[in-house]
């Protein structure tokens, strides 16, 4: 699927120049025809609870192949909460190093554990982002796991996974990652960077309704994990409902959550449209998207909170701009981004364009 077809999968991309993807997507037309066939199947009783149950199964087996992992790796969960929850319940004593500014879902789990036990070390902001190389001076004999997002949507900044990984290895640590903000558009080096869990919530770059979220665990890690929330969902199929005693799979899907359904079922039609796609064709479109809008504002005046620019996402502060007239000149011209005090943020995805990039430059001119 090229990106003018891929494009013409979205309804609202006629109306919207949509660059808030880090915050949700417009529906796609394949998720919104599959949710809607669900809502009239459930209006009318022609239903069955067990097909939408098993739409859990289905969804991990879509995800494992779009990521090219086993199926046994996955686990599927809520939201990346609780994943991160998951793995720090399973944490031996020690340090956990994580960037002070990183998104709650990947650090209040951590702040949750015991300090005296499981003390989090948090790596300061330089120049607007936390580099790499103070994460790993962080990372010394002891520390048990290093917690980080694929790409920050604070400033857009993917971190250096080859520095971190071999950081990591070297004493022993875990290395978690949160890729909700990239996965679906940039690719993941699962076999060079071997992560030990990389959790994605389905709901932004994924294009799956809030409530589909996937955990790859490595498979030496896969043993020292119990489930957070233990349900009917805590052992292999066939599910039981009664009785019965804790007996957990060896795989992955000991980890798992009660599924939301109807999260699910979209999640599934989503994976397929992306399943469509070439990935580096992907990637190598929103980056030069992103590039092409950091660089424009910054010709307008506008200040970028970083000296580079190398993802989907950008990020610039408006300085002394009035940012009541800047949005109402963005919602007049039909474009969606995020603007939260003095920062103004865009996400670019494959449905976007350059004139998408062009018409929100051109309401940011003074």
């Amino acid at each position: 699927m090229d990106q003018a077809a891929f494009r013409a999968q979205f309804p609202a991309t006629a109306q919207w120049a949509w660059l808030d993807t880090p915050g949700s997507p417009p529906g796609a037309t394949p998720v919104l025809d599959a949710l809607g066939g669900t809502l009239r199947s459930w209006a009318a009783g022609d239903f069955s609870w067990r097909d939408w149950d098993w739409a859990a199964e289905v969804g991990r087996e879509r995800f494992a192949e779009y990521a090219g992992v086993d199926p046994g790796r996955v686990s599927v969960l809520g939201s990346v909460a609780e994943g991160a929850a998951t793995v720090a319940a399973g944490l031996p004593p020690g340090p956990i190093v994580v960037p002070d500014e990183e998104f709650r879902s990947n650090l209040f789990p951590w702040l949750a554990l015991r300090p005296d036990r499981n003390p989090v070390v948090r790596v300061p902001f330089r120049d607007g982002y936390t580099h790499t190389e103070d994460l790993v001076a962080a990372i010394r004999p002891g520390t048990v796991l290093c917690a980080v997002s694929d790409t920050l949507t604070a400033n857009g900044v993917r971190p250096d996974f080859a520095a971190l990984r071999a950081a990591t290895d070297e004493v022993g640590a875990r290395l978690f990652v949160d890729a909700t903000q990239s996965f679906g558009v940039l690719r993941f080096d699962f076999d060079g960077i071997r992560p030990d869990h990389l959790a994605v919530h389905g709901y932004k770059w994924m294009l799956s309704p809030r409530g589909a979220a996937w955990m790859v665990t490595r498979p030496d890690r896969i043993a020292e994990l119990a489930p957070l929330l233990p349900s009917w969902k805590s052992t292999a199929p066939p599910f039981g409902y009664f009785g019965g005693e804790l007996d957990l799979p060896a795989d992955a899907s000991r980890l798992d959550t009660s599924p939301a359904w109807f999260s699910w079922i979209g999640a599934i039609a989503a994976i397929e449209l992306l399943s469509q796609v070439d990935k580096a064709e992907a990637e190598r479109h929103v980056i030069d998207l992103a590039s092409r809008w950091w660089e424009g504002a910054a010709e307008l005046g506008y200040r970028p909170v970083t000296t580079f620019q190398r993802t989907h996402i950008a990020v610039v502060d408006i300085g002394d701009r009035d940012p009541e007239l800047l949005r109402q000149r963005l919602d007049g011209r039909h474009a969606k981004v995020q603007l939260a005090g003095s920062r103004l943020r865009i996400g670019v995805h494959y449905f976007n364009t350059a004139d998408d990039i062009d018409l929100v430059l051109e309401a940011m001119r003074s």
